[in-house]
């Protein structure tokens, strides 16, 4: 139906004996929008993929898919289809088979199943595989076949839980373009669930933050990242210094009372602040910037595009990724400076 959500939830809740795992979950998916809830072990972003699959009953709340309400029914009732992370591929079927499976038990003619698979196979690229099985081919191939065997049978939905998390870095990368590039051209309506923060960023329409079966964020990755609906995004979501300190007029102190070398252009009320500036965003040896703090180098580390250089200052510990090497050493104080615009505080 047109003008139609893929998906919409409202208000699910889940909980295991006392553990509230889903709480108050409300959240619409549009036509070929590619979500994904992300979040710590134990946020609810699995629990809530079962859910929306059929595999968990809600204790309250309500999921419609199309429109049509389906959390009463079994999950092979409804039209979804989840993605694995080992693939789930039946061993003693080929891949063609494994493919053509869906097709099979959806009631589609047997005469048309062969194109559909053909034409599925060739999205993933696995074109002249239809006769290999499971185990003569790599992870990869595998979940490309997952993947195939999902789409073909053309669901509202397509479900995927952590599909890539049990595969090698340089792989998952591949894939992880592969998904991206499949979701551009075909332009299907996605539930991907992940930990991992930069398949979150790369892959996603918008990405929904998770914490203790909660949503704290839903929006677009560059929303997310750069304007945080709270401190648990803005901490939870790439990483971060921590500048803990105490303000007395003006003045900063670190936790244990002893001043710091800090600059703040429009300054901070009085009291315990937590400043939080991404690494990347701090620059060495710039006193022309809107904020500054002098911290004494402790040590670097090489991280292959850039350089993570530690320092001190009082109890604070901060670290800068910085391109190449810099004229200092260990021991040495520096200045470091940043924008106003990178920063956040909270109290």
């Amino acid at each position: 139906m047109a003008g139609t959500n893929a998906l919409e939830l409202e208000r699910l809740r889940r909980a295991f004996g006392g553990v509230v795992a889903v709480d108050d979950v409300s959240m619409d998916v549009g036509q070929g929008e590619f979500v994904t809830l992300l979040g710590p072990s134990g946020s609810g972003k699995t629990s809530t993929l079962r859910l929306i699959g059929g595999f968990e009953r809600p204790d309250s709340g309500s999921i419609r898919i199309a429109a049509a309400r389906v959390d009463h029914l079994p999950a092979y009732q409804r039209d979804t289809a989840t993605i694995f992370q080992t693939g789930a591929l039946f061993p003693h079927k080929t891949v063609a088979e494994n493919v053509a499976y869906g097709l099979r038990m959806r009631g589609v003619a047997k005469a048309d199943i062969p194109a559909r698979v053909r034409r599925a196979l060739d999205v993933v690229r696995l074109a002249g595989f239809e006769d290999r099985y499971p185990a003569q081919m790599s992870g990869g191939q595998k979940q490309r076949v997952a993947l195939a065997r999902s789409m073909v049978v053309r669901p509202a939905i397509l479900l995927f839980d952590e599909p890539l998390s049990a595969l090698d870095l340089s792989l998952r990368l591949q894939l992880r373009a592969e998904i991206k590039r499949l979701h551009d051209e075909i332009g299907f309506s996605a539930i991907y669930v992940t930990h991992d923060q930069g398949e979150a960023m790369a892959m996603s329409s918008r990405v929904a933050v998770m914490r203790s079966g909660r949503i704290e964020q839903i929006d677009r990755p560059e929303k997310v990242f750069g304007e945080p609906a709270n401190e648990f995004v803005y901490t939870f979501i790439g990483e971060s210094c921590c500048l803990k300190m105490q303000m007395a007029s003006g003045a900063a102190a670190d936790t244990d009372g002893a001043p710091l070398a800090l600059h703040l252009a429009d300054g901070l009320p009085d009291g315990s602040w937590r400043l939080y500036i991404r690494p990347s965003r701090l620059q060495i040896d710039r006193v022309d910037l809107e904020n500054g703090l002098r911290a004494t180098l402790d040590f670097t580390e090489f991280l292959g595009d850039v350089h993570r250089y530690h320092f001190k200052a009082g109890k604070l510990e901060l670290f800068v990724d910085h391109q190449g090497a810099i004229p200092h050493r260990p021991g040495d104080v520096v200045d470091i400076g940043w924008r106003t615009a990178d920063m956040m505080a909270y109290r």
